[in-house]
């Protein structure tokens, strides 16, 4: 069996009214996703997907030229191939072989993976719908992004007290705790939330003495993605309970046999919709220590592009059988989806403003494409006061109407942000 064709077939599978709102302000392009279909002289087809503006590796025209007319079978621990042309490697064996893709990785240890709901940081209210709507589609574990522009204890509170017992939230603050004498309170309010189970990413991960003392005061695991610090250095100085993998398939099945040595559970985090999803689930079957619920981000998308959902039931997803990656590509979605290029797309304008319950304000029109802009890069540089109570953003966007541009344009002259005081 030789590769006759490879196709890359961008289309935007679009994310969630609630998802769109809160991820437009930073991650909107999470929703671009470059589909690759795998022709062969056999007649078989094989499938994967790149989320180009979040992905370990893109799909090259380099890589193409060097799969055309080899065997899939040669490139299966590939990783220069890109996300979405190895995965369709892995789907093109299994169906040679007839054989799901796990029994090209490893010996199943498991038939149901754990899977989070994920979410951008929002408002409570969208949170709660978040929710209901994850319980309604057999999701248990939630993975939020707990940021300093919202009174994130107060959120959790209200959602634990609206979910059932055997509900789990881990929260990942990329960093934005700052530092381990910042985060020692934080976190300690946190932890009086039977449901809250881990933290990600609380400090900077390369701070290895501040992470260790942070570790010391805690009673909940801290997961950090691996290799920052070095691997050998987290071990040893115990900066961590556990990791975040996310790489290619040859470079994570490495990283978790080190992380299985040393006893510590990982994440699988692999965006994609159910295509990357089916994917995750295959190694999740053979990497026993995957034990923390994988962040695929499926309930972000409208359309998961796949013609039968994947299995869901009380936080686990069921292991696909069928050979290869054992979903079926809905290529009528792929038509009706398809968009002209994988470029970004243009970002609604919106004042954001942030309140404190003191009454200080912060107003900003900047948004990030890539790494930080605006109010966020502010919060990282320790700029503002972190995690306080009753504090709040909320986003004003372009409704076409004259006040709104004449406001945007005076924050737009103050510069990246505009503080001021609104007292009573």
């Amino acid at each position: 069996m030789k590769i006759t064709k490879v196709e890359r077939i961008p289309i935007d599978a679009q994310h969630t009214p609630r998802a769109d709102r809160a991820m437009r302000r930073g991650i909107t392009n999470w929703s671009i996703v470059e589909v690759c279909k795998v022709t062969t002289d056999a007649g078989l087809v094989g499938w994967g997907e790149t989320i180009p503006h979040y992905t370990w590796g893109r799909v090259t025209d380099e890589a193409i030229a060097r799969a055309v007319g080899r065997n899939p079978a040669d490139l299966l621990w590939d990783d220069s191939l890109g996300a979405g042309l190895q995965q369709a490697m892995f789907d093109l064996a299994g169906k040679a072989l007839d054989v799901p893709a796990y029994r090209l990785i490893g010996t199943k240890v498991r038939e149901w993976c754990p899977l989070a709901w994920w979410c951008w940081d929002m408002p409570t209210n969208d949170w709660l719908a978040e929710i209901q709507a994850a319980l309604a589609a057999g999701y248990a574990s939630f993975k939020l992004k707990a940021r300093p522009w919202f009174d994130v204890v107060a959120q959790i509170e209200a959602l634990s007290a609206a979910t059932p017992d055997h509900v789990t939230f881990d929260l990942d603050f990329n960093q934005f705790l700052l530092s381990a004498g910042q985060a020692v309170p934080v976190l300690q309010r946190f932890e009086a939330i039977p449901k809250v189970q881990i933290f990600e990413s609380p400090i900077f991960q390369w701070d290895v003495a501040g992470n260790r003392a942070l570790r010391a005061k805690l009673s909940r695991p801290i997961a950090m993605h691996i290799d920052i610090p070095p691997f050998l250095t987290a071990v040893r100085e115990g900066v961590c309970d556990g990791f975040v993998l996310n790489r290619g398939a040859a470079q994570l099945i490495h990283q978790a046999h080190l992380a299985t040595e040393a006893n510590l559970p990982f994440f699988l985090q692999l965006v994609g919709t159910g295509i990357t999803s089916a994917w995750t689930a295959h190694l999740g079957a053979v990497l026993r220590y995957a034990q923390w619920p994988a962040i695929t981000c499926l309930n972000t998308y409208a359309d998961d592009l796949i013609v039968s959902p994947l299995r869901i039931e009380r936080g686990y997803v069921r292991v696909p059988e069928a050979p290869g990656l054992g979903v079926d590509v809905d290529e009528d979605a792929l038509v009706r989806l398809r968009r002209a290029n994988i470029e970004p797309k243009s970002v609604p304008r919106a004042i954001y403003t942030i309140r404190w319950a003191d009454g200080r304000t912060l107003e900003s029109v900047e948004v990030r494409p890539v790494g930080l802009g605006g109010y966020e890069k502010e919060f990282w540089d320790g700029s503002h006061p972190i995690f306080e109570p009753g504090v709040e953003l909320t986003a004003a966007e372009d409704d076409g109407s004259p006040e709104f541009e004449a406001r945007y344009q005076e924050v737009r002259r103050a510069g990246t942000s505009r503080i001021a005081w609104q007292r009573a």
